[in-house]
C-alpha cells in the first residue's frame, strides 16, 4: 500500500500546482482482470470545459507545406516506454511530471489554439514523437521529414531516444506558414519548428 500512498501524495502535489482540485469522488481500489485481481489502483476522473467547440483542433495534418512544431522539452525518459517494451527492456528513467513547466506550456498552447494559429495537434505520449507524427500524417494523408537535431531536448545523444522518449507535457503541432510569427510569439520559446508537411509521393 506504500506505493498507493505515494500516488495519492503525487496527485496532491500536481493538483495544487495545476490548480485543479479533486471536487468529488469514490473510485474503487478493487479491480479485476481475466487473470484475477490486480494491484490496487488509484483512478481519477477529470472533466475539461471547451467554451467554444468550433475551436477544437483535431490531430490530422491539414495542408502540405505547413510547419510542424514540437511543444515542450524532451528528456531521456524511456523507462516503461513502448520502445523499451518492444526491445524487451524495462528501464529506470521513467517520465517525470514537471508540473510548473507543464502548466505554463498548457496555457500557452491553449492561447495559441484559441487564436486560431494551430491547425492540428497531438500529444507526445505513448510511443513518443515517432508515433504521434505517424498518426498525424497517416490521418491527414500527407508525409513529413523530421529534423531531430531541432527537437527541444535535454541530454539526448541518440536519434531513437528523441523519437521514442515519452517525456510528459509535449505536443506535436501543425501551424500554417502565415501563422508562424503569431504562434511563436504566443508560445514564448516553448516550442521549436522541426519539419514541414509533405505531399504524398505517388
Amino acid at each position: 500500500m506504500g506505493s498507493l500512498v505515494r500516488a495519492c501524495e503525487a496527485c496532491y502535489d500536481v493538483a495544487t500546482k495545476f490548480k485543479t482540485p479533486f471536487i468529488s469522488g469514490k473510485d474503487s481500489l478493487y479491480n479485476e482482470s481475466p487473470l484475477g485481481t490486480v494491484t490496487p489502483t488509484l483512478l481519477i476522473t477529470a472533466v475539461g470545459i471547451v467554451p467554444d467547440v468550433r475551436l477544437v483542433v483535431s490531430m490530422d495534418v491539414k495542408t502540405p507545406g505547413n510547419l510542424f512544431y514540437v511543444v515542450g522539452k524532451t528528456y531521456q525518459e524511456l523507462g516503461g516506454s513502448e520502445y523499451y517494451k518492444l526491445k524487451g527492456l524495462l528501464g529506470k528513467t521513467v517520465p517525470k511530471v514537471r508540473a510548473v513547466q507543464a502548466r505554463a506550456t498548457y496555457y500557452a498552447l491553449t492561447k495559441a489554439i484559441d487564436a486560431g494559429t494551430v491547425r492540428a495537434c497531438h500529444d507526445l505520449s505513448e510511443g513518443g514523437l515517432a508515433v504521434a507524427a505517424a498518426e498525424m500524417t497517416l490521418a491527414g494523408g500527407y508525409g513529413a521529414e523530421l529534423d531531430l537535431k531541432k527537437v527541444p531536448a535535454d541530454l539526448l545523444r541518440r536519434d531513437d531516444f528523441a523519437l521514442f522518449s515519452e517525456s510528459n507535457s509535449r505536443f506535436l503541432v501543425e501551424v500554417a506558414e502565415k501563422d508562424r510569427e503569431n504562434f511563436e510569439s504566443l508560445m514564448k520559446g516553448k516550442c521549436a519548428e522541426i519539419a514541414k508537411s509533405l505531399k504524398p509521393r505517388v
